[in-house]
């Protein structure tokens, strides 16, 4: 099981790392389809989630990834399918009887309660005591680092601490699985940044199973043990964040996670990642041993810690370059408008499924 808030001291339970947690299930989606009329929302996926994951749930806007964040925690029935909770038959059990919690982008906090009330109403409503109520409450707001802020309301706090308050709200109830649906999407960059590697240190800490819902690649990889890519309510690949962006299964994965270049080279389509690629200029020789395509760059953008270099190919496409900023200006004024050669090694490349 996991470790529950009200062990002796949870805080400081050590949880396992992502190779060392065991493979039981605490999740289990079998053939589970929703459709609203002709619009097939989740199509037939299968899905197992195991004890103390981060799991998450990516994909563009349509793909079906909060439709079976809804299924699971119970707001919506599916037309098909079964839902398990630590083995257990769910698919027809209400939400209020579900193991789960679930934290929404807008946190629906109540705005009329203090926040150490906000935190302690589901306990209040499960009948747990006062005083064991306070304990558990004052624990989880040291755990989301809101220590003596209890006795505010919501409307004077910040963004990134009413966060705070609806994943300590949530996880002070010790669900079996926290569902949450983009959480961070209303935070700023700098913030939504901070609390990504905040939140996946929580959720290490009190081993609970996390399911999240994002578009934003960044917070998949950041955060998640493992990933399931989304489009058209069926799950393209799962795997951990370098397995889904080093080995993509097919071309929608590959132009979804981060920058990606595909070729299609004597009948094989492959990816070559941007910052896989080497720029050579010219006068320059590429190493022996690389794949090596002229071209032209078209277009330098600056990023800060590096810049990208749009080059057209002789071949016809066009490619993503990247490079480290050690010296932009002299990048720029070297490149930009003039024959480039592009080289990358073998084992730089990922041939995609062509079934696919």
């Amino acid at each position: 099981m996991s470790p529950k808030m009200g062990a002796e001291d949870p805080l400081k339970v050590p949880s396992p790392g992502p190779l060392d947690k065991p493979e039981k299930p605490a999740l289990r989606l079998r053939s589970v389809s929703k459709n609203y009329g002709s619009v097939v929302a989740v199509a037939g996926v299968d899905l197992l989630v195991n004890e103390g994951e981060f799991f998450t749930l990516l994909g563009p806007s349509g793909s079906g990834k909060t439709t079976l964040l809804r299924l699971i925690a119970g707001f919506e029935r599916p037309d098909a399918g079964r839902i398990e909770l630590g083995g257990r038959d769910i698919t027809s059990v209400p939400p209020h009887l579900r193991d789960t919690n679930t934290v929404f982008q807008d946190y629906a906090l109540f705005p009329h309660m203090s926040v150490a009330d906000n935190i302690g109403y589901g306990l209040r409503v499960k009948g747990v005591s006062r005083q064991a109520r306070e304990k558990r409450v004052q624990r989880a707001l040291a755990m989301v680092r809101l220590a003596g802020l209890g006795h505010r309301r919501p409307n004077q706090l910040s963004g990134g601490q009413r966060q705070r308050v609806a994943l300590a709200r949530a996880v002070v109830n010790e669900p079996e699985v926290l569902l949450l649906d983009e959480p961070l999407g209303a935070l700023d960059l700098k913030l939504r940044q901070e609390m990504q590697i905040e939140l996946k240190q929580i959720q290490q800490r009190v081993g609970i199973t996390f399911v999240y819902v994002t578009h934003d690649q960044e917070e998949a990889l950041t955060m998640s043990d493992r990933l399931a890519v989304m489009a058209n309510g069926q799950i393209e690949q799962i795997g951990s964040p370098v397995e889904v962006y080093e080995r993509p299964a097919t071309e929608f994965v590959a132009g979804f996670i981060g920058i990606s270049n595909v070729l299609l080279r004597n009948g094989v389509r492959f990816v070559v990642r941007p910052e896989k690629i080497q720029m050579v200029a010219e006068g320059e020789h590429a190493p022996a041993g690389m794949t090596v395509e002229n071209g032209q760059v078209v277009e330098v953008i600056y990023v800060g810690m590096s810049s990208r270099y749009v080059v057209r190919l002789d071949r016809g496409e066009q490619l993503v370059a990247v490079r480290q900023n050690m010296d932009a200006v002299g990048d720029a004024r070297k490149f930009e408008g003039r024959p480039v050669r592009l080289a990358w090694t073998p084992d730089d490349t990922y041939v995609l499924d062509n079934g696919r």
